[in-house]
């Protein structure tokens, strides 16, 4: 097969677009800025929403669904949310279409909606004037909900997993008694997201709270995960908001307390969404195509024959169906690709430039020997080893590769991460793309947005459990007590 791809550093942008496509992850489609996720890539993305799913459930969620249309009166409720999302809605106006006398098909005229909907870029809107109707005492709080859906933000620049018009997502949105409830609730899913891209993705992040710049519209503060990939640009891989009463006080949603008084109810919203494909694709890659975590691999083992004629084949499934069945019992996901309409090298070629982390060769030299070929696809080594007790091996490997890939980006992190104390210091950092730049910050919106407008880089986050520190700011020379985060970012 053709694997063929441009190298990361020759240019990292077209070798990740290659990747996706070749990969067979996800494809452009028919709509402008829409992909199709492959059967590959939704099956990755199946494995991360199971995760997070029961992460989530763990920690006293439920799952609900709401609708994909907004009236337009909800965003007007809250001046600030309709701001930051104005410029991205999609709105649906008429319900009807018909054919003209020439035979083409218009909008029909008569069938105008009495009120336009807007097409969910998020729900917080639908979701605070259901609640109205589902909170009334402190005996319902918290109310700790999760949807699971797709939302619409119209983007003029878009680029497979990490920025369309349509994606997929969760958003939580959970109501609460007091102030303290809700930001505990989201510095805790914070806590979750860290976890999950860390232990099933294998991705170091840095855990912050966003400045009011980089807030999310309606917020009082938004709390975030960022990560620093291959390039040195950095993603941010999720976010958690508490939003404190702004919602319920824009569409009235009130409970008793248990001394008989009427307040307003607090909220959070936090959200993760398909751009962690693109995260894990570009923490991990290489030149030879996609390399996956096993915890998120659809196949973790592919066990490939190589042999002349059917009896031979025979022979070598004889071995390895019991093998595949052992493996399943350690909760392993085997492949056994006996197709003959392909030969092994172009098999191998398939799996390595899918991401499957253990690749298994077997011989029929090796059914005489005892032994088999086993190939692992973060170091590309390969190594021959019997056949007896290997599937120990193997769950022991595939942990391996696990946190192998785990500390080879948090290496990586650490080499791109570089204090930088003067202006001069700040733009050489950034002209290499070297990732973050810990730099003194004066605290105000009108230098943040000077330095984004200089360099494009932004404060990702001012990082939680934060040294406090004495220094001035990298433009103003103001002072500053503590380091924040910028980087270029995707």
């Amino acid at each position: 097969m053709s694997k063929e791809l441009a190298t990361r550093n020759e240019d990292f942008s077209k070798w990740y677009n290659e990747l996706v496509l070749k990969a067979d992850l996800a494809e452009h489609s028919a709509v402008k800025g829409c992909m199709v996720i492959k059967p590959h890539g939704y099956a990755i993305w199946e494995k991360m929403q199971a995760a997070l799913d029961k992460m989530f459930k763990d920690t006293g969620h439920v799952n609900a669904y709401f609708p994909l249309f907004i009236p337009k009166s909800f965003f007007s409720k809250e001046a600030s949310h309709v701001d930051g999302f104005a410029k991205e809605c999609a709105v649906v106006t008429h319900y009807r279409l018909k054919t003209a006398p020439d035979g083409s098909i218009v909008v029909d005229p008569d069938a105008k909606l009495e009120e336009e909907l807007i097409v969910r870029p998020t729900s917080e809107t639908i979701i605070w004037n259901t609640y109205k109707g589902w909170i009334q005492s402190y005996r319902d709080l918290p109310l700790l909900i999760n949807q699971w859906a797709n939302v619409v933000r119209w983007e003029m620049r878009t680029r497979l997993f990490l920025r369309t018009t349509e994606f997929l997502w969760q958003e939580g949105h959970t109501a609460h008694a007091t102030a303290e409830e809700a930001v505990e609730e989201t510095r805790k899913m914070l806590d979750v997201y860290a976890d999950f891209v860390e232990n099933y993705m294998a991705v170091p992040v840095v855990k912050g709270v966003k400045t009011a710049n980089e807030r999310f519209a309606g917020a009082l503060d938004t709390y975030c995960i960022e990560a620093m990939l291959q390039d040195g640009k950095a993603l941010q891989a999720g976010t958690s908001h508490f939003l404190g009463q702004n919602f319920a006080k824009a569409f009235d949603v009130k409970f008793a307390t248990k001394e008989g008084k009427q307040e307003y109810v607090w909220a959070t919203s936090w959200g993760v969404s398909t751009r962690l494909m693109g995260a894990l694709i570009m923490s991990h890659s290489d030149d030879n195509g996609l390399v996956l975590p096993p915890k998120l691999a659809p196949i973790q083992v592919v066990i490939v024959p190589i042999y002349k004629g059917e009896e031979g084949l025979e022979k070598i499934r004889e071995v390895v169906l019991p093998l595949k069945k052992k493996l399943e019992s350690f909760g392993v996901s085997v492949k056994f690709d006996d197709r003959d309409t392909q030969r092994p090298g172009w098999k191998f070629a398939e799996y390595e430039l899918k991401g499957v982390p253990v690749r298994i060769a077997v011989g029929e030299r090796d059914l005489a020997n005892g032994t088999v070929e086993v190939a692992r696809r973060d170091t590309l080594s390969k190594e021959t080893v019997p056949v007896e007790g290997i599937e120990t091996k193997i769950v022991e490997l595939l942990n391996t590769i696990q946190d192998n890939l785990f500390q080879m980006a948090l290496k990586r992190k650490e080499e791109l991460t570089t204090k930088v104390d003067t202006w001069d210091e700040f733009v050489k950092l950034l002209e290499n793309k070297a990732g973050f730049a810990s730099a003194h910050w004066d605290g105000t919106p009108e230098t943040e947005q000077k330095i984004k407008e200089m360099t494009k880089a932004t404060i990702r986050c001012i990082p939680l459990n934060n040294p406090q520190e004495e220094g001035t700011c990298i433009l103003t020379g103001k002072p500053s007590k503590e380091r924040v985060l910028f980087a270029i970012a995707y």
